[in-house]
């Protein structure tokens, strides 16, 4: 890609500008990881994101380019799906004007369930041509899978009730129909796909427990599993 050209160039050439990446996202793009259920019966997350796929990424980059700063922004927000993403992105993504953005939506798009598939459909369409024509270069990363049961480790009721939905959603093959409409808004708008999604059924088809490799058992990866987000975005950019 032409962001790993401008990461070598500038590291031969102090002068250059430096290479921007901006992750637009949800809470998985911002560093969200285990729920708990507050004094008021509201859910929250714990937010960490020195553990986030963003700070891996920057991390395997430096060790690659060691003289090159790479230089990244953060604009993944809990709870975010691809409409609201829509009203913000002026704001939040092409108001920086990226070399690079790398777009992760559909875990709470899927809560609306089948109708809303052609809207997120359109709704990625739009983002990936906004992003495009603003001369951004644009990957679409696949998320993880959700959970596909109810962990005994969850034992608040609230959790627990958004447990059973989320597992409904990926074992009905509901989350596996938005992957596929999001690889399909991607190559219909010739944006690269690194397809994380894949990654994690495949873990289920060779028989791993990938409900216990999310932090809060729902739908938030581990900090171990976001390095092959990390990872597997690398590898995609050195194509």
């Amino acid at each position: 890609m032409e962001i790993t050209k401008k990461i070598r160039e500038k590291q031969n050439n102090i002068n250059g500008k430096t290479p921007l990446t901006v992750f637009f996202g949800d809470s998985v793009t911002q560093g969200c990881f285990e729920l708990y259920v507050k004094n008021d019966g509201s859910v929250d997350t714990e937010f960490e994101q020195n553990y986030g796929y963003h700070k891996c990424f920057a991390e395997i980059l430096s060790y690659l380019y060691p003289k090159c700063p790479i230089n990244i922004i953060n604009e993944g927000i809990s709870g975010d799906d691809t409409s609201n993403a829509l009203k913000r992105m002026e704001r939040d993504v092409l108001a920086y004007h990226p070399d690079l953005t790398v777009v992760c939506f559909g875990l709470n798009d899927s809560n609306n369930g089948e109708n809303f598939l052609n809207t997120y459909y359109d709704n990625l369409k739009r983002i990936f041509l906004k992003l495009k024509e603003s001369g951004s270069e644009v990957i679409f990363m696949t998320p993880n899978m959700l959970n596909t049961k109810v962990s005994e480790r969850i034992c608040d009721e609230v959790p627990r009730d958004i447990a059973c939905e989320k597992a409904v959603n990926q074992n009905s093959g509901l989350f596996d129909k938005y992957i596929e409409y999001g690889k399909r808004a991607a190559d219909e708008c010739d944006v690269r796909i690194c397809d994380v999604y894949s990654k994690w059924k495949m873990l289920a088809q060779n028989g791993v427990d990938t409900t216990e490799l999310l932090s809060n058992k729902i739908n938030h990866p581990s900090r171990e599993m976001h390095r092959l987000f990390a990872y597997s975005l690398v590898e995609e950019i050195m194509k």
